[in-house]
């Protein structure tokens, strides 16, 4: 299959939005912040720093601007704008699907970041919701994979940030996912013998620990740390629409569970196969949606639902 278009388009960027790093109250008040931020960031050279200095893109909390003769304040934040030679421009379209006065529900495209990471600084979902609400303050209650798209909770505060993150750390949200993938030969058979019944359900538990490179997991013997409810609903020439829910939140879990099964979801590009680094083709995303959202509202105790639009066979 041809790559999509419109393809990403790249340029020179700078982030929107600045960074900080806070001095630590045991740091040499005989150190320069450039001498400072050198060693806090070893993968930067100095003369980068310099020139942002320079362009007065580095500064303290209250805004006075730091030089190149400054020297560091205990316990005291550094502003700073990260950089980057390029970055892609991801041409899929995030949307908000509920928001009110504590709390924004958005839909992550695929291929689009959460927030920033790497060589990630502007295209992602926190830094467009803030530009697009002009609220500075929006943070994800969680994560969701850049592959993966679906529906993402945001506290529209920092100050309100942990009581929805609680949410998902003890387990007092519904998360359903969906997915797509190929049925295994022997359900395959089931199906064009007329005996599979549906839906059809899998209570799936193991143990998920970190593989090479560091952004893999995988599927070792051991106490189980790991949960998935799996749903086959429907099936089409040979591909099943399936439901999920996880119980636990390891990461890359839903596609871990999907290919214990014998049934990888498809175009993930880590399980089975981890594949070569390539261009984003943006016809082929992994068939793996964050569908629907249930909870209380930890704040308002009002109940939430919200869903996004299926995938489809």
């Amino acid at each position: 299959m041809s790559k999509s278009s419109p393809a990403a388009t790249h340029s020179t960027v700078r982030a929107q939005q600045a960074s900080y790093v806070a001095v630590p109250a045991d740091a040499s008040v005989s150190l320069t912040v450039v001498e400072f931020l050198c060693q806090r960031f070893p993968h930067i050279d100095v003369e980068q720093w310099r020139a942002r200095i320079k362009a007065n893109n580095v500064y303290w909390h209250d805004k006075q601007p730091v030089t190149l003769d400054s020297l560091v304040r205990r316990r005291q934040r550094l502003y700073y704008y990260r950089e980057v030679a390029v970055e892609a421009k991801i041409p899929l379209q995030h949307r908000i699907v509920y928001q009110d006065e504590q709390i924004i529900i958005a839909y992550k495209p695929p291929f689009l970041a959460l927030h920033p990471s790497g060589k990630v600084i502007n295209e992602c979902l926190v830094n467009r919701l803030r530009l697009q609400t002009g609220l500075m303050d929006i943070e994800p209650a969680h994560r969701l994979d850049r592959a993966t798209g679906g529906l993402v909770l945001l506290s529209k505060t920092a100050s309100g940030r942990d009581a929805y993150h609680r949410l998902f750390r003890d387990g007092e949200i519904t998360k359903t996912y969906q997915a797509i993938a190929p049925l295994t030969p022997q359900l395959s058979q089931c199906w064009q013998d007329n005996t599979l019944t549906l839906p059809l359900q899998w209570q799936v538990r193991n143990r998920i620990v970190k593989a090479t490179p560091s952004f893999t997991r995988k599927v070792v013997d051991g106490e189980p740390n790991s949960h998935s409810i799996i749903k086959l609903e429907q099936v089409k020439a040979g591909l099943g629409l399936f439901s999920l829910a996880p119980i636990t939140g390891r990461t890359h879990q839903l596609r871990l569970h999907m290919h214990s099964l014998g049934m990888p979801i498809i175009n993930d590009l880590c399980y089975p196969q981890l594949q070569a680094a390539q261009d984003d083709d943006y016809n082929q995303p992994l068939q793996l949606l964050a569908q629907r959202l249930q909870f209380n509202d930890p704040i308002t105790a009002k109940p939430i639902d919200v869903s996004c639009e299926p995938l489809t066979l």
